[in-house]
């Protein structure tokens, strides 16, 4: 027989069941009337927060600068859809897979004003629109970044180079503020290696390790410029980035006392060759200047190489025919090592060449092993001058590896 406490409450199991099923009792009860533990109280049932959103950057910032991203974050609820534009330009971007936050993947621009347009749902489904606009900065004027594998010659995206070839960014603009550029700068070896800045000129940046790169070593160079002040209101155009790779080690040794050329690759001596280098003596210009014809001592990185290059006296001043000094030729085979005119080249008339040195400053070859540099050696290979009394400066060609490692850098 049941006792009266069981029977009361399987009755108070059953109207709770009811309850939960969203029935009502004849009597007509409150709907909203739900079932409680003895003890419990039965309040309202709890509010949903409404749907809000945060802006990043905040609404009507101005001055912002390019080079950071665009955050929209639902607080609560979901976000459905997120814009933003500038005018006609849409900002590419895209949505986390909770919907929950949206983040650029497009570069502001500067000088703009841009509008985000956000659709978000509440929990119960229910949409709404909210909008936000911001405007970046306009700077002074703005700098660009290219890469370079010396002067005259760009640095290939994904190209093969020698052991000598470093990283040379170049500016389109003065930099000011060398250390805000340097820090939008990252270079990446693998294998790795430390490496340090220098700085040719106010435009020009350099970045070298301490030794020669190693063979297959793979080089990525970075820059953030973009928002970045590079000093008197100048900010990076934008952002820029290229790797290549550093093909055999292939170093020519040009011995000035001995006048013989030995090539190793990758350690081991590939070939020997009878040379003829500058001849120890100077003259004058014709504005008075001395001109030295001593080739430079000190490793020369290859810059390019030309078929045929017409060799005249007067691009360094020699202008008088009747001057012992005067010349104006067609070279053959040349392979350029520096920008102040030195190659390693075919001499057919160079008769010394192996016994003395008599040419106007350049590697004279004889004409099979100016033929065998020129198909094999490549830009970025290193030819290594030694026993003249000059030495190559940081400024002409890559002659930055002249530059003992302690003293060099900013």
């Amino acid at each position: 027989m049941l006792s009266r406490r069981q029977v009361v409450t399987g009755v108070v199991g059953v109207a709770a069941g009811s309850a939960v099923a969203g029935c009502t009792n004849a009597a007509g009860a409150n709907p909203a009337a739900r079932w409680a533990e003895p003890g419990s109280s039965i309040g309202p049932t709890p509010s949903r927060p409404p749907a809000t959103v945060t802006f990043a950057p905040a609404a009507a910032a101005t001055g912002v600068v390019p080079g950071q991203p665009v955050v929209v974050t639902a607080d609560a609820g979901t976000l459905q859809s997120v814009t933003v534009t500038a005018g006609k330009t849409t900002l590419a971007g895209a949505l986390d897979t909770d919907q929950r936050t949206w983040r650029s993947t497009g570069d502001l621009a500067y000088g703009q004003t841009y509008t985000i347009t956000a659709v978000l749902a509440d929990p119960s489904g229910t949409t709404a629109q909210q909008t936000s606009t911001f405007t970046t900065l306009k700077p002074g004027s703005t700098a660009g970044v290219t890469f370079q594998a010396n002067a005259p010659n760009a640095l290939k995206n994904g190209g093969t180079y020698g052991v000598g070839q470093f990283p040379i960014i170049h500016f389109s603009r003065s930099v000011n503020d060398r250390a805000a550029a340097e820090k939008a700068v990252v270079v990446e070896t693998s294998p790795p290696v430390e490496g340090k800045f220098f700085w040719l000129d106010r435009q020009t940046l350099h970045w070298r390790p301490e030794k020669y790169f190693a063979s297959g070593s793979r080089i990525s160079v970075t820059v953030k410029a973009l928002g970045v002040n590079l000093g008197n209101n100048v900010y990076g155009a934008g952002n820029s980035s290229t790797s290549y790779t550093i093909g055999p080690s292939r170093i020519m040794i040009v011995d000035s006392q001995t006048h013989q050329a030995t090539v190793y690759q990758d350690g081991q001596v590939i070939r020997t060759m009878p040379c003829s280098t500058g001849k120890n003596a100077t003259t004058k210009a014709a504005d008075g200047h001395t001109v030295n014809y001593n080739t430079n001592s000190g490793p020369h990185v290859v810059l390019e190489k030309v078929q045929t290059v017409t060799m005249s006296s007067a691009s360094y001043g020699i202008i008088d025919p009747k001057d012992p000094n005067y010349y104006k030729e067609d070279v053959q085979l040349c392979t350029r090592i520096s920008y102040s005119g030195e190659y390693c080249h075919a001499a057919p008339w160079n008769g010394q060449i192996g016994r003395a040195n008599i040419s106007h400053g350049c590697v004279n070859l004889h004409t099979a092993d100016a033929q065998w540099v020129f198909d094999t050696f490549q830009v970025g290979d290193i030819v290594d001058v030694r026993g003249t009394p000059v030495t190559l400066s940081i400024g002409n060609g890559l002659g930055d590896w002249a530059v003992p490692w302690g003293q060099y850098g900013s």
